[in-house]
C-alpha cells in the first residue's frame, strides 16, 4: 500500500468533501480516503498495482474539483 497527499481546490463545504471522498473510495485499489476542507487536501491510501495517482486526481477533477 502507498499513501499520498495532494491538494484539492474548489471545495466550499462538507458536501464537497463527501463528494471527493466518494469518488476516491470508488476507485479500485483505494483502501482509505480522507479529505480535509480546511487543509484543501486529500490523503489516500491505495494499492499502486491497481490504481495510480494520476487516475485518482482525474477522478477528483471529473467530480468538478481541481488538483495539483
Amino acid at each position: 500500500m502507498e499513501t499520498v497527499t495532494f491538494k484539492v481546490s474548489g471545495m466550499s463545504c462538507q458536501g464537497c468533501v463527501g463528494s471527493v471522498e466518494r469518488v476516491l473510495k470508488a476507485q479500485e485499489g483505494v483502501a482509505t480516503a480522507i479529505v480535509s476542507l480546511d487543509a484543501a487536501q486529500a490523503t489516500v491510501e491505495f494499492d499502486p498495482d491497481r490504481v495510480s495517482l494520476p487516475v485518482l486526481q482525474a477522478a477528483v477533477r471529473g467530480a468538478g474539483f481541481e488538483t495539483d
